[in-house]
């Protein structure tokens, strides 16, 4: 019989460690009461493990009897993140203890991203909702911000130089500048395939299917010349195609500028992708399975999904040339509040055939003030969530998004930051309807169509009056964001992976106020790697002595139970990433950081032994839970000075807490 010293209790964030002598563990006895306390089978989504974890997606955390799990025999220590119950079983038995829970549940085996899956399906159907849209635009916010700022800088000097609007320079920047834009069903099908789990390449051919150049434009269609030309017909009347005897007929019209019908098609052919796929015969799944499933999206799409959104494409416009005139004001103030939603469901590029029809009538579009109040609101909201969040990826998404929004591009902040947080999106429309019934009582309008926010004031007629509305517009989104908007555990920082060691706590943790505006790096150059996984090379995080794990003074580091790795006596006070990856936790005293690449490495560097007493006195992280980081980028600084005044040994572990889980791992 074996004993086992387990790791002295500490409770902190949700995470718990005990302590006492314990015999060989009976896995099967610990598979059955961790089972007995997650409220039945129903109540458990899906299961997997890593090197250490026990992994469990659970419907409702309401249910589990966490305080009878904290003692169950073999469960070192218990965490929250993501929506994952982890728990803390240790490596060469959490795959025991996992085998006997299969055998007790009669659930089947799943891996990580299962989990994950199943973690985030067990949501709330509001929350998959919203959170959607932010799932499938964060990925190509890059593009489309840059894309956004570009159209608005190259807009605006087409506005203020004329000759250069005519110059081989403009027209090489403004379609630079656009591709984003134009390609954009293209870029949403790629990262809709991705969210919905479906073939990313059949995914890309969807989205191109939408802008097809054999359909007219969809920012032309209100144009009868653009159809006459296009098509080749006199009468402005766009061609359909007759399918299956008439029974489907497709209105030869892309889907430039859409979103919403992009999504819908995608996450539809996905549905029909998995379908197939379990359904085929194996032998001819490669080429029936694809075939099947574009020819059956495009059907639907283009006779049933794209319809239904042009028809709302044309009461939205109808109801919009009605709202405008309604007396003082008011309507114009309705369509400040919901142009927003129309962006995004992909309909308000259809408004410059308002704009055309009423500069063709009276000279004068009344309409581009409503529009640049919509825009130059959301601008303010998400100028609010740059400056109030702590989350340095909130942070570097929220600024530049919301310096587009000012120039009138206004995608970037919406899908990327305020619709995502759903607040400031409410602040923003609060302060678009505020600004454009003050522009509409103040009677302003443009000599032309397709600019916004400060872009606008080449074109208005009126430059003080736009101005006091812009900042009546930005001013209040702004204000109520600032009120009503608050981090939360899932936008600031998300519940933190578990440090060990006479037992680290990790837990919900933002970046501390005095986190630098960018970050430090340093030159990597001959660091030396400490330990490899294939080609995949981990970085010495910090300048010292390497020691072998086993010689780090902590028997719960030294005996591998959070993964394998090494310690190192440091000669410096700062901690840089490893390897190019992403924050996974942020320990709530500062002391540990967990850090994942995206070929799998799973790195916790914990700083001294014992630290998770000193409360955070000593460290201060320059990231937050959730950050993209690059090789060489400062994550953390810490006192040598101050954790060896709390008498505790200042070595810093590095180990991979999912070494078991990863081929070709090894110690340098």
């Amino acid at each position: 019989m074996k004993k086992i010293t387990v790791l002295p209790e500490v409770k902190g964030a949700g995470l718990h460690f005990r302590e006492g002598i314990i015999m060989a563990l009976d896995y099967r006895k610990c598979a059955e009461e961790i089972f007995s306390c997650l409220g039945g089978k129903d109540n458990i989504a899906s299961a997997a493990h890593c090197a250490t974890r026990l992994r469990l997606a659970i419907v409702d955390n309401g249910k589990i009897d966490k305080k009878t799990l904290e003692n169950v025999e073999g469960v070192k220590g218990m965490f929250e993140s993501n929506g994952q119950l982890q728990l803390i079983i240790g490596t060469g038995t959490v795959n025991k203890v996992y085998d006997e829970f299969l055998a007790v549940t009669g659930l089947t085996a799943a891996s990580k991203d299962e989990v994950k899956a199943a973690a985030a399906a067990a949501m709330p159907w509001w929350k998959r909702l919203l959170k959607t849209p932010g799932d499938i635009f964060v990925p190509i916010l890059p593009a489309i911000v840059a894309s956004g700022l570009m159209m608005g800088l190259v807009e605006a000097l087409a506005k203020a130089i004329p000759s250069f609007a005519s110059s081989d320079w403009f027209g090489f920047l403004d379609t630079v500048a656009n591709t984003a834009f134009a390609f954009l069903p293209v870029i949403v099908a790629v990262s809709a395939a991705r969210v919905f789990g479906g073939n990313i390449f059949l995914g890309a051919v969807v989205g191109l299917l939408m802008i097809h150049t054999n359909f007219l434009n969809a920012w032309s269609v209100g144009s009868a010349d653009a159809i006459n030309s296009f098509f080749g017909v006199t009468d402005g009347i766009i061609p359909k195609w007759h399918l299956l005897g008439n029974i489907v007929t497709i209105q030869r019209v892309g889907y430039q500028g859409h979103v919403i019908p992009v999504m819908i098609a995608v996450w539809l052919m996905s549905k029909i992708e998995k379908w197939l796929h379990n359904h085929v015969p194996e032998m001819i799944d490669l080429f029936v399975t694809p075939l099947t499933t574009v020819l059956v999206t495009a059907l639907i799409t283009l006779s049933i999904i794209g319809p239904i959104f042009s028809q709302l494409e044309t009461w939205v416009l109808a109801g919009a040339k009605l709202l405008i005139t309604v007396g003082f004001g008011i309507g114009s103030m309705i369509m400040g509040a919901i142009y927003p939603v129309t962006v995004i469901m992909g309909l308000h590029h259809m408004y410059n055939v308002i704009e055309a029809g009423m500069i063709a009538e009276s000279g004068r579009n009344i309409w581009m003030p409503i529009a640049s109040s919509a825009n130059f609101a959301q601008f303010g909201a998400c100028l609010a969530v740059a400056i109030r969040a702590k989350n340095q990826r909130t942070k570097s998404v929220a600024l530049p998004s919301s310096l587009s929004a000012s120039l009138g591009i206004t995608e970037p902040a919406i899908f990327g930051v305020n619709f995502r947080f759903m607040k400031p999106f409410v602040c923003g429309m609060i302060g678009g309807a505020l600004g454009a019934w003050f522009g509409s009582i103040s009677r302003i309008g443009a000599t032309t169509y397709g600019v916004t926010g400060i872009p606008g004031l080449l074109a208005i007629d009126n430059i003080p009056i736009y101005c006091i509305m812009l900042a009546i517009a930005a001013g209040v989104a702004f204000v109520l964001t600032w009120i009503v908007w608050k981090e939360d555990n899932g936008e600031g920082a998300a519940a933190a992976a578990p440090a060990a060691g006479a037992a680290a706590a990790a837990a919900p943790a933002a970046a501390p106020a005095s986190v630098s505006a960018g970050p430090e790096f340093v030159d990597i150059a001959g660091i030396p790697a400490v330990m490899s996984v294939g080609d995949s090379k981990v970085l010495a995080p910090v300048k010292g002595k390497v020691i072998a794990r086993e010689s780090i003074p902590d028997e719960s580091f030294a005996a591998g139970i959070l993964g394998d790795g090494v310690g190192i006596e440091p000669e410096e006070e700062f901690v840089i990433a490893p390897f190019d990856g992403e924050i996974s936790s942020v320990a709530e005293s500062k002391h540990a950081i967990g850090i994942d690449s995206e070929d799998g490495m799973e790195l916790l560097i914990h700083v001294g032994v014992d630290t998770v007493n000193m409360n955070g006195d000593g460290f201060t992280p320059l990231i937050s839970e959730g950050d993209k980081v690059k090789a060489g980028q400062k994550i953390l600084k810490f006192s040598r000075d101050t954790i060896k005044a709390a008498g505790h040994p200042d070595v810093v572990v590095v180990l991979m807490t999912n070494s078991d889980d990863l081929d070709d791992f090894k110690v340098e």
